[in-house]
């Protein structure tokens, strides 16, 4: 499912125009791209939490050359899902 089949299936859920999923939507997205950019935690009780990870630096080799490099720390966007989405998946 891509996000206008997302825009899609909730505008039929909800019975509100294609216009108006897409805004909610966004709205969801965008205010999950804004805690976790400010580092926080969202708890969405059943379906799962989206949590920032901190990655260390490394050092790493370049498969063409073999050259080593340093891989620099970084943040990344984790989910883990929860008990009613992995029961869901299972079915």
């Amino acid at each position: 499912m891509n996000k206008n089949e997302l825009i899609a299936s909730v505008a039929d859920q909800a019975s509100i125009t294609k216009a108006q999923a897409s805004e909610a939507v966004d709205a969801v997205l965008g205010g999950i791209t804004s805690a976790l950019s400010q580092g926080d935690e969202v708890r969405l009780v059943g379906f799962g939490n989206f949590v920032v990870a901190n990655r260390k630096a490394t050092t790493a080799r370049n498969p063409q050359t073999g050259a080593t490099i340093q891989v620099p720390a970084s943040k990344a966007p984790r989910f883990k899902p929860g008990k009613a989405l992995k029961e869901a998946v299972n079915r």
